[in-house]
């Protein structure tokens, strides 16, 4: 990659990361193009030159946030941490996620989710599924899961938690519950947190 190139994706990383921040902070719909130039210090022409408009930017922020979280995931999911401490850094990952991100922004996120072709569908399907099955398997054979319950019991729950997002039946009213439900997942209504098992 030549400098040119390089200082043109540097800026473009720029502008993706002034959004997000942005977006994240105020929803998509209180910030203008203009605040955006103004916290990435570029012109409001260069971004249109590189997103054309502001519906563009957002679905290519909406990528790069994607992007992101999938990667931190897979830090966390293949990494070298016992068990339990994948577990709590999902959850409280989770959790902090939610509390962080503008009830407008994250209901962006869910219409794009519903349409059932969006990049978060994507990700998931390709590469989210297989970071969590990769992760049952651990905890299955370390004595975390309990065996009798298979891989499809538990995706088939992920599944039916999706699917209800999809259809705004609990997306309005999940926000302030993600780290429950998560830990609901994967402890149970007794919260049976096992954490005396050897690594």
């Amino acid at each position: 990659m030549d400098g040119f190139t390089r200082r043109k994706e540097q800026k473009k990383q720029n502008i993706l990361e002034a959004a997000l921040n942005l977006f994240i902070e105020y929803g998509t719909e209180k910030v203008s193009i203009s605040e955006i130039a103004q916290k990435a210090n570029v012109s409001q022409v260069t971004i249109y030159n590189y997103f054309e408009s502001k519906h563009n930017l957002i679905q290519e922020v909406i990528i790069f946030y994607v992007d992101q979280i999938s990667d931190y995931f897979d830090e966390i999911i293949y990494g070298n941490a016992p068990f339990p401490e994948k577990i709590h850094q999902i959850i409280f990952n989770k959790s902090e996620q939610a509390n962080e991100i503008h009830e407008d922004f994250y209901q962006y996120l869910m219409k794009e989710h519903a349409s059932g072709v969006s990049y978060l569908e994507k990700v998931y399907a390709e590469k989210s599924l297989k970071g969590f099955m990769h992760l049952f398997e651990e905890g299955r054979q370390k004595g975390y899961i309990d065996p009798s319950i298979s891989n499809e019991a538990i995706l088939a729950f992920i599944h039916i938690m999706n699917e209800g997002m999809k259809k705004g039946e609990i997306s309005n009213k999940i926000l302030p519950f993600a780290e429950e439900i998560t830990k609901l997942m994967f402890y149970g209504i007794l919260g049976n947190q096992r954490t005396d098992k050897n690594e």
